[in-house]
């Protein structure tokens, strides 16, 4: 298993992400598998397990919890983190890092975060006073090492890590989405400031582990018997600043072939980055149209928001991931805001400066997501 030093814990790189453990019958997780599944991990080295309030609905945290009571408190780093969002108060934050000690059945936690932090919920928890409680927290051996994670733009992020002293961030990177969010920009920061780094969505909610065969032609002709998961997986790992790459693994052969990755991890070679900065092209070749999310064309005056319809679109068109955009179209986007309310008016298009057709582009997505969700 490969480790790294995150300030002054040798963590494994592959962490075991929480979120996405097999459901029983009923929707809960299913603890047996489960259990077989972090067993496996766990005894080939896996020393870093991420969970979150929310997860599973929030039966995550108790689960963990329970698990690892088995094993010396020595023998593995737990994550968790504050549900920014259930926090109206300081007395609120207070109440919420009791209980989640509570139900995880431990005395501290080894990593905890501050849970999906954009620039208002950041502005929110200072104005509380939450940053300087925890590291009170902290003091006091509660919490070992202090972080963020984060969903927001590059210029929130430099505002975010540059604010306070941090022990660690947690990002949204993967090879396809170096340009969204922190991005390669935020990683370059963090590296400069010192501020290690743990990564989420390194396979993009599992896009990138199932594309199409003529996309990845360069990396089976390379290694033909590596997953495609293991590429982009290997790509984040090939950044020294990341020193746990988590993923929310769901299957016992995800959790095999995560495994065989980490066991000898390499880094890519110059041949092979170059391999997979052909997969990338081709995936974005595939895009519907070339918004590029500049929102000159917005306020729609019936309230569509056309850059939002067109990413769940081109996420499609790239990665054909039929479940994640079912989901997206279901829970991403308000009913209010869907194409289906342009009533043809034009004044996007006199705005756009990419001069694409977005009146038809709206009805054409309309009816390919729609006709999607039948499948």
């Amino acid at each position: 298993m490969e480790y790294r030093m995150i300030d002054d814990v040798k963590s494994s790189l592959l962490g075991f992400g929480c979120m996405r453990f097999p459901v029983d019958k009923d929707g809960g997780i299913d603890e047996q598998e489960a259990t077989k599944m972090l067993d496996i991990a766990r005894e080939a080295g896996v020393t870093y397990f991420d969970t979150a309030y929310p997860y599973h609905n929030k039966e995550s945290e108790p689960f963990v919890g329970k698990y690892l009571s088995q094993f010396p408190r020595d023998s593995y780093y737990l994550a968790s983190k504050l549900p920014c969002w259930e926090i109206h108060s300081l007395e609120d934050a207070k109440k919420m890092f009791a209980l989640q000690l509570e139900r995880l059945q431990k005395d501290y936690i080894d990593f905890y975060l501050l849970h999906a932090l954009n620039l208002d919920r950041w502005n929110e928890m200072e104005s509380y006073g939450v940053y300087d409680y925890l590291a009170t927290l902290k003091a006091e051996g509660k919490i070992k090492h202090l972080g963020f994670s984060f969903h927001d733009n590059y210029e929130a992020f430099e505002k975010i890590i540059t604010a306070k002293k941090w022990d660690f961030c947690q990002i949204q990177y993967n090879y396809m989405d170096t340009d969204e969010q922190a991005g390669d920009k935020g990683y370059l920061l963090a590296e400069k400031l010192g501020v290690p780094m743990v990564i989420m969505e390194p396979i993009k909610g599992g896009s990138l582990a199932s594309l199409p065969d003529e996309v990845t032609k360069p990396f089976k002709e390379m290694a033909p018997d590596c997953s495609v998961a293991s590429w982009a997986l290997r790509w984040v790992g090939s950044h020294s600043n990341v020193k746990v790459i988590l993923s929310g693994m769901s299957t016992y052969d995800q959790v095999m072939d995560n495994l065989k990755t980490f066991e000898k991890f390499e880094p890519l070679s110059e041949q092979e980055l170059v391999a997979v900065k052909r997969v990338k092209e081709h995936l974005e070749s595939r895009i519907k149209n070339g918004c590029t999310g500049c929102r000159y064309c917005m306020p729609c005056p019936k309230g569509v928001d056309i850059p939002q319809n067109f990413a769940i679109w081109n996420a499609y068109g790239k990665y054909m991931n039929v479940g994640g955009t079912k989901w997206e179209w279901n829970h991403e986007i308000e009913d209010s805001a869907k194409a289906k309310n342009c009533v043809g008016c034009g004044k996007c298009e006199t705005l756009c400066p990419q001069k694409l057709s977005i009146r038809e582009n709206l009805k054409n997505l309309q009816k390919e997501l729609d006709e999607l969700l039948t499948k």
